[in-house]
């Protein structure tokens, strides 16, 4: 009896676990390698997975680059991520990994002032290159009737607000706080201020492949988030200071 018992054992496949590799950026406090848990987002990622019994590991670039990686076909990479939803057959997107509130940095002092989105365009707004804004938004850019100025990095666009180079510019509420409290920004804090409308309170995601491989870690993604307390794990991390 013990003997078959042992036999039965052998032959059921055993699982192993895999590791899904994805590029990010430095995006604190939702994803950094210098953040404990590499930032919220990345907590909630890393958290699905394991509750599925598999791995990951995250290699973190220029957000240009980690998109291009991402993309090439012998690559390691399966997806990148954070990233905001928009219409594409190239990307299978998760479920959400939580939700990004998106406004307008401006001065205190000078507030801008909007009801619809085509108010915005007699201010002109710092934008970060090769980010989606909002659909509506990027339309507006891409036809050249949104005055903007590209900068390569959040932190160079809060710079340019308060330096009154632009207007106000695009940004995360979660993004904003945190570059706020870091070593050279502190005396910023009290000279700016979250516009008091937001463009859009964006869901955040995984980007993966449109192949067998993406649509696979997809699946396994999805059903590790259903089985963790995304929203507990956002606030844990969310709140990381430098």
């Amino acid at each position: 009896m013990r003997r078959c018992a042992w036999l039965m054992l052998c032959l059921v496949p055993q699982l192993q676990a895999e590791v899904l590799h994805l590029t990010s950026l430095h995006w604190p406090p939702y994803s950094s390698q210098n953040l404990a848990n590499q930032g919220a987002v990345v907590a909630v990622v890393r958290a699905a997975v394991e509750a599925m019994g598999h791995e990951l590991e995250v290699d973190f670039y220029p957000w240009s680059r980690a998109i291009k990686l991402a993309n090439m076909p012998n690559a390691q990479y399966v997806g990148y991520f954070p990233e905001y939803g928009f219409k594409t057959d190239k990307y299978l997107f998760s479920s959400s990994l939580g939700s990004s509130p998106l406004g307008l940095v401006e001065q205190r002092l000078h507030p801008i002032s909007w009801v619809q989105l085509r108010d915005l365009n007699q201010y002109t707004l710092g934008v970060v290159r090769d980010y989606v804004n909002t659909e509506e938004l990027d339309a507006m850019i891409s036809a050249g009737v949104q005055k903007v100025e590209f900068s390569s990095s959040d932190e160079h666009n809060v710079r340019k607000v308060a330096a009154a180079r632009v207007d106000a510019a695009v940004i995360d509420v979660h993004v904003l706080n945190y570059i706020l409290k870091q070593g050279g920004f502190e005396g910023l804090a009290s000279r700016l201020q979250v516009n008091r409308r937001l463009l859009a309170d964006k869901q955040l995601y995984i980007a993966f492949q449109n192949s067998a491989q993406g649509r696979r870690w997809r699946a396994i993604t999805d059903a590790g988030l259903q089985k963790i307390d995304v929203a507990k794990i956002l606030h844990d991390n969310l709140g990381q200071t430098p």
